[in-house]
Protein backbone atom coordinates (compact mmCIF):
# COMPACT_ATOMS: atom_id res chain seq x y z
CA UNK A 1 0.00 0.00 0.00
CA UNK A 2 1.02 3.59 -0.49
CA UNK A 3 2.81 5.38 2.31
CA UNK A 4 0.30 6.86 4.70
CA UNK A 5 -0.09 10.54 5.46
CA UNK A 6 0.10 10.69 9.25
CA UNK A 7 -0.91 14.34 9.46
CA UNK A 8 -3.66 14.91 11.99
CA UNK A 9 -6.54 17.23 11.23
CA UNK A 10 -9.00 18.75 13.68
CA UNK A 11 -12.58 18.69 12.43
CA UNK A 12 -15.94 19.64 13.85
CA UNK A 13 -18.86 17.26 13.34
CA UNK A 14 -22.22 18.53 14.51
CA UNK A 15 -20.55 20.54 17.27
CA UNK A 16 -18.19 17.71 18.34
CA UNK A 17 -14.46 18.20 17.83
CA UNK A 18 -12.46 15.26 16.50
CA UNK A 19 -8.84 14.62 15.57
CA UNK A 20 -8.59 12.47 12.43
CA UNK A 21 -5.48 11.16 10.72
CA UNK A 22 -4.04 9.18 7.80
CA UNK A 23 -6.72 10.46 5.46
CA UNK A 24 -4.80 9.49 2.30
CA UNK A 25 -4.08 5.92 3.42
CA UNK A 26 -5.74 3.41 1.05
CA UNK A 27 -7.85 0.90 2.98
CA UNK A 28 -9.12 -1.10 -0.02
CA UNK A 29 -6.68 -2.83 -2.37
CA UNK A 30 -8.75 -2.27 -5.53
CA UNK A 31 -9.93 1.10 -6.85
CA UNK A 32 -13.59 2.00 -6.50
CA UNK A 33 -16.09 2.17 -9.34
CA UNK A 34 -14.69 5.55 -10.38
CA UNK A 35 -11.18 4.09 -10.62
CA UNK A 36 -9.83 5.91 -7.58
CA UNK A 37 -8.19 4.43 -4.48
CA UNK A 38 -10.62 4.23 -1.58
CA UNK A 39 -8.83 5.82 1.33
CA UNK A 40 -9.46 6.28 5.02
CA UNK A 41 -10.65 9.77 4.19
CA UNK A 42 -13.20 8.25 1.81
CA UNK A 43 -14.37 5.87 4.55
CA UNK A 44 -14.88 8.78 6.93
CA UNK A 45 -16.65 10.81 4.24
CA UNK A 46 -18.99 7.91 3.43
CA UNK A 47 -19.99 7.37 7.04
CA UNK A 48 -20.49 11.10 7.58
CA UNK A 49 -22.79 11.24 4.54
CA UNK A 50 -24.78 8.10 5.34
CA UNK A 51 -25.14 8.78 9.07
CA UNK A 52 -28.67 10.23 8.88
CA UNK A 53 -30.09 6.90 7.71
CA UNK A 54 -27.55 4.57 9.35
CA UNK A 55 -27.48 5.84 12.93
CA UNK A 56 -31.16 5.01 13.67
CA UNK A 57 -30.31 1.35 12.99
CA UNK A 58 -27.35 1.50 15.40
CA UNK A 59 -28.72 3.67 18.19
CA UNK A 60 -29.54 1.96 21.44
CA UNK A 61 -27.64 -1.21 20.54
CA UNK A 62 -24.33 -2.81 21.57
CA UNK A 63 -22.16 -2.27 18.50
CA UNK A 64 -19.24 -4.55 17.68
CA UNK A 65 -16.56 -2.88 15.57
CA UNK A 66 -14.44 -4.76 13.05
CA UNK A 67 -11.32 -2.74 12.44
CA UNK A 68 -8.87 -2.86 9.54
CA UNK A 69 -6.12 -0.34 10.36
CA UNK A 70 -3.87 -1.78 7.65
CA UNK A 71 -6.54 -2.20 5.02
CA UNK A 72 -8.84 -4.99 3.93
CA UNK A 73 -6.05 -7.06 2.40
CA UNK A 74 -4.63 -7.50 5.91
CA UNK A 75 -6.15 -9.29 8.89
CA UNK A 76 -8.76 -7.26 10.73
CA UNK A 77 -10.02 -7.77 14.26
CA UNK A 78 -13.30 -7.59 16.14
CA UNK A 79 -13.54 -5.15 19.02
CA UNK A 80 -16.46 -5.64 21.36
CA UNK A 81 -15.12 -3.64 24.30
CA UNK A 82 -15.36 0.07 23.55
CA UNK A 83 -11.85 1.60 23.66
CA UNK A 84 -10.92 3.46 26.81
CA UNK A 85 -9.62 6.39 24.75
CA UNK A 86 -13.09 7.12 23.34
CA UNK A 87 -14.40 10.69 23.64
CA UNK A 88 -16.54 11.35 26.69
CA UNK A 89 -19.59 11.79 24.46
CA UNK A 90 -19.36 8.27 23.02
CA UNK A 91 -21.51 6.24 25.38
CA UNK A 92 -21.28 2.58 26.27
CA UNK A 93 -23.80 -0.16 26.95
CA UNK A 94 -23.30 -3.39 28.85
CA UNK A 95 -23.77 -6.47 26.72
CA UNK A 96 -22.81 -10.15 26.39
CA UNK A 97 -19.14 -10.96 26.87
CA UNK A 98 -17.04 -14.08 26.77
CA UNK A 99 -17.65 -16.97 29.18
CA UNK A 100 -20.94 -15.50 30.37
CA UNK A 101 -19.36 -12.21 31.42
CA UNK A 102 -20.30 -8.74 30.24
CA UNK A 103 -18.59 -6.11 28.10
CA UNK A 104 -19.09 -2.38 27.69
CA UNK A 105 -19.83 -1.93 23.98
CA UNK A 106 -19.75 1.32 22.04
CA UNK A 107 -23.04 3.08 21.46
CA UNK A 108 -23.15 4.84 18.12
CA UNK A 109 -25.86 7.42 18.67
CA UNK A 110 -24.83 10.31 16.41
CA UNK A 111 -22.89 11.24 13.28
CA UNK A 112 -19.78 12.27 15.24
CA UNK A 113 -19.59 8.86 16.92
CA UNK A 114 -19.80 7.16 13.53
CA UNK A 115 -17.00 9.39 12.21
CA UNK A 116 -14.94 8.61 15.32
CA UNK A 117 -15.35 4.87 14.66
CA UNK A 118 -14.44 5.35 10.99
CA UNK A 119 -11.26 7.17 12.02
CA UNK A 120 -10.24 3.98 13.84
CA UNK A 121 -10.72 2.10 10.54
CA UNK A 122 -13.81 0.37 11.92
CA UNK A 123 -14.99 -0.47 8.44
CA UNK A 124 -17.64 -2.95 9.56
CA UNK A 125 -20.25 -2.36 12.26
CA UNK A 126 -22.01 -5.47 13.54
CA UNK A 127 -25.38 -5.15 15.25
CA UNK A 128 -27.38 -7.44 17.58
CA UNK A 129 -31.10 -8.05 17.19
CA UNK A 130 -31.91 -6.62 20.65
CA UNK A 131 -31.49 -3.14 22.04
CA UNK A 132 -29.17 -2.66 24.98
CA UNK A 133 -32.04 -1.66 27.28
CA UNK A 134 -33.51 -5.17 26.95
CA UNK A 135 -30.93 -7.67 25.73
CA UNK A 136 -33.35 -10.57 26.04
CA UNK A 137 -35.94 -9.16 23.63
CA UNK A 138 -35.03 -9.06 19.93
CA UNK A 139 -36.80 -6.38 17.93
CA UNK A 140 -36.64 -8.41 14.72
CA UNK A 141 -36.01 -11.83 13.23
CA UNK A 142 -33.18 -12.17 10.73
CA UNK A 143 -32.73 -14.73 7.99
CA UNK A 144 -29.09 -14.80 6.89
CA UNK A 145 -28.91 -16.35 3.41
CA UNK A 146 -25.43 -17.70 2.75
CA UNK A 147 -24.66 -19.17 -0.70
CA UNK A 148 -22.46 -22.23 -1.06
CA UNK A 149 -20.24 -21.85 -4.16
CA UNK A 150 -20.84 -21.77 -7.02
CA UNK A 151 -24.19 -20.36 -5.83
CA UNK A 152 -24.27 -16.56 -5.68
CA UNK A 153 -26.59 -13.78 -4.65
CA UNK A 154 -28.79 -14.82 -7.59
CA UNK A 155 -29.62 -18.06 -5.78
CA UNK A 156 -30.03 -16.11 -2.53
CA UNK A 157 -32.56 -13.89 -4.30
CA UNK A 158 -34.58 -16.90 -5.38
CA UNK A 159 -34.64 -18.22 -1.83
CA UNK A 160 -35.60 -14.75 -0.58
CA UNK A 161 -38.59 -14.67 -2.96
CA UNK A 162 -39.70 -18.09 -1.69
CA UNK A 163 -39.23 -16.92 1.91
CA UNK A 164 -41.33 -13.82 1.25
CA UNK A 165 -44.16 -16.07 0.06
CA UNK A 166 -44.00 -18.16 3.25
CA UNK A 167 -43.83 -15.10 5.49
CA UNK A 168 -46.62 -13.35 3.60
CA UNK A 169 -48.84 -16.40 4.12
CA UNK A 170 -48.68 -15.79 7.88
CA UNK A 171 -49.12 -12.03 7.51
CA UNK A 172 -45.52 -10.93 8.04
CA UNK A 173 -43.68 -8.25 6.08
CA UNK A 174 -39.95 -8.72 5.46
CA UNK A 175 -37.25 -6.32 4.35
CA UNK A 176 -34.27 -7.47 2.25
CA UNK A 177 -30.72 -6.17 2.13
CA UNK A 178 -27.50 -7.36 0.58
CA UNK A 179 -24.82 -8.55 2.96
CA UNK A 180 -22.28 -6.49 1.04
CA UNK A 181 -20.31 -9.70 0.66
CA UNK A 182 -21.72 -12.85 -0.98
CA UNK A 183 -25.18 -13.22 0.51
CA UNK A 184 -28.34 -11.50 1.61
CA UNK A 185 -30.38 -10.95 4.76
CA UNK A 186 -34.11 -10.69 5.33
CA UNK A 187 -35.38 -8.82 8.38
CA UNK A 188 -38.83 -9.37 9.87
CA UNK A 189 -39.44 -6.44 12.24
CA UNK A 190 -41.30 -7.28 15.45
CA UNK A 191 -41.03 -4.42 17.94
CA UNK A 192 -43.35 -6.48 20.12
CA UNK A 193 -42.47 -8.85 22.98
CA UNK A 194 -40.39 -11.82 21.83
CA UNK A 195 -37.47 -13.94 22.99
CA UNK A 196 -34.32 -14.97 21.16
CA UNK A 197 -35.37 -18.60 21.46
CA UNK A 198 -38.73 -17.87 19.84
CA UNK A 199 -37.07 -15.86 17.06
CA UNK A 200 -34.56 -18.64 16.40
CA UNK A 201 -37.25 -21.32 16.42
CA UNK A 202 -39.35 -19.33 13.98
CA UNK A 203 -36.44 -18.67 11.62
CA UNK A 204 -35.56 -22.37 11.69
CA UNK A 205 -39.18 -23.35 11.02
CA UNK A 206 -39.36 -21.07 7.98
CA UNK A 207 -36.01 -22.40 6.78
CA UNK A 208 -37.23 -25.97 7.12
CA UNK A 209 -40.38 -25.19 5.12
CA UNK A 210 -38.16 -23.83 2.34
CA UNK A 211 -35.86 -26.85 2.64
CA UNK A 212 -38.79 -29.23 2.20
CA UNK A 213 -40.17 -27.26 -0.74
CA UNK A 214 -36.80 -26.83 -2.47
CA UNK A 215 -34.47 -29.59 -1.24
CA UNK A 216 -32.00 -29.08 -4.09
CA UNK A 217 -31.59 -25.38 -3.34
CA UNK A 218 -31.97 -24.79 0.43
CA UNK A 219 -30.54 -26.26 3.62
CA UNK A 220 -30.74 -25.35 7.30
CA UNK A 221 -27.76 -27.30 8.65
CA UNK A 222 -24.16 -26.20 8.25
CA UNK A 223 -23.01 -29.43 6.59
CA UNK A 224 -20.00 -28.68 4.42
CA UNK A 225 -20.54 -31.67 2.17
CA UNK A 226 -24.05 -30.42 1.34
CA UNK A 227 -23.24 -26.71 0.99
CA UNK A 228 -22.18 -26.52 -2.69
CA UNK A 229 -24.86 -25.00 -4.95
CA UNK A 230 -27.27 -24.47 -2.06
CA UNK A 231 -28.26 -21.51 0.09
CA UNK A 232 -27.83 -22.00 3.83
CA UNK A 233 -30.59 -20.31 5.84
CA UNK A 234 -28.64 -19.36 8.94
CA UNK A 235 -31.39 -19.14 11.56
CA UNK A 236 -28.81 -19.17 14.40
CA UNK A 237 -28.08 -15.47 13.80
CA UNK A 238 -31.04 -14.83 16.10
CA UNK A 239 -29.13 -16.08 19.14
CA UNK A 240 -28.64 -13.63 21.99
CA UNK A 241 -24.86 -13.41 21.50
CA UNK A 242 -24.89 -13.12 17.69
CA UNK A 243 -24.65 -10.01 15.55
CA UNK A 244 -25.32 -9.31 11.87
CA UNK A 245 -23.64 -6.77 9.64
CA UNK A 246 -25.37 -3.43 10.05
CA UNK A 247 -27.50 -1.75 7.41
CA UNK A 248 -25.31 0.62 5.36
CA UNK A 249 -22.08 -0.78 6.81
CA UNK A 250 -19.07 -1.07 4.56
CA UNK A 251 -17.61 -4.54 4.13
CA UNK A 252 -13.98 -5.64 4.20
CA UNK A 253 -13.82 -6.73 0.58
CA UNK A 254 -11.34 -5.76 -2.16
CA UNK A 255 -13.65 -2.86 -3.05
CA UNK A 256 -15.85 -0.70 -0.77
CA UNK A 257 -19.08 -2.69 -1.02
CA UNK A 258 -21.92 -1.95 1.37
CA UNK A 259 -24.66 -3.95 3.08
CA UNK A 260 -27.47 -2.25 1.21
CA UNK A 261 -31.26 -2.22 1.76
CA UNK A 262 -32.99 -3.18 -1.47
CA UNK A 263 -36.52 -3.41 -2.85
CA UNK A 264 -38.42 -6.62 -3.51
CA UNK A 265 -38.54 -5.69 -7.19
CA UNK A 266 -34.74 -5.66 -7.18
CA UNK A 267 -34.70 -9.05 -5.47
CA UNK A 268 -37.06 -10.47 -8.10
CA UNK A 269 -35.00 -9.03 -10.94
CA UNK A 270 -31.86 -10.56 -9.48
CA UNK A 271 -33.60 -13.91 -9.03
CA UNK A 272 -34.44 -13.80 -12.75
CA UNK A 273 -30.83 -13.00 -13.57
CA UNK A 274 -31.76 -9.55 -14.86
CA UNK A 275 -29.80 -7.47 -12.34
CA UNK A 276 -26.77 -7.66 -10.09
CA UNK A 277 -27.06 -6.61 -6.46
CA UNK A 278 -23.62 -5.21 -5.68
CA UNK A 279 -23.43 -1.65 -4.38
CA UNK A 280 -20.40 0.39 -3.42
CA UNK A 281 -20.27 3.40 -1.13
CA UNK A 282 -20.96 6.02 -3.82
CA UNK A 283 -23.87 3.97 -5.16
CA UNK A 284 -25.47 3.79 -1.72
CA UNK A 285 -25.22 7.52 -1.11
CA UNK A 286 -26.98 8.12 -4.43
CA UNK A 287 -29.62 5.48 -3.65
CA UNK A 288 -30.46 7.10 -0.33
CA UNK A 289 -30.75 10.52 -1.99
CA UNK A 290 -33.21 9.04 -4.49
CA UNK A 291 -35.05 6.39 -2.44
CA UNK A 292 -34.60 7.35 1.21
CA UNK A 293 -34.07 4.71 3.86
CA UNK A 294 -35.67 1.49 2.61
CA UNK A 295 -35.16 0.01 6.09
CA UNK A 296 -36.80 2.83 8.06
CA UNK A 297 -39.91 0.79 8.88
CA UNK A 298 -37.89 -1.99 10.53
CA UNK A 299 -37.41 0.25 13.57
CA UNK A 300 -41.11 0.95 14.12
CA UNK A 301 -43.32 -1.63 12.39
CA UNK A 302 -45.04 -3.83 14.98
CA UNK A 303 -45.63 -7.46 14.07
CA UNK A 304 -46.13 -10.63 16.07
CA UNK A 305 -44.91 -14.09 15.24
CA UNK A 306 -47.56 -16.77 14.68
CA UNK A 307 -48.56 -18.61 17.84
CA UNK A 308 -47.74 -22.08 16.49
CA UNK A 309 -44.82 -22.08 14.12
CA UNK A 310 -45.27 -21.33 10.45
Amino acid sequence: MAEADVTRVRVAVDGRELSISNLTKPLYPEPDAEGDPFTKGDVIDYYARIADVMVPHLAGRCITLKRYPNGTDQQGFFEKRCPGHRPSWVGVAEGPGDRNGTVDYCRIEERAALVWAANMAALELHVPMARSADLDSPTMVVFDLDPGPPATIVECSRVAVWAQEVLGAVGLAAYPKTSGSKGMQLYVPLNTPCTHERASDFALAVGQVLERQHPDAVLTTMTKAQRPRKVFVDWSQNSRHKTTIGSYSLRARPRPTVSTPITWDEVSDCADGAAALVFEAADVVRRVEEMGDLFADTETLEQELPAFGV
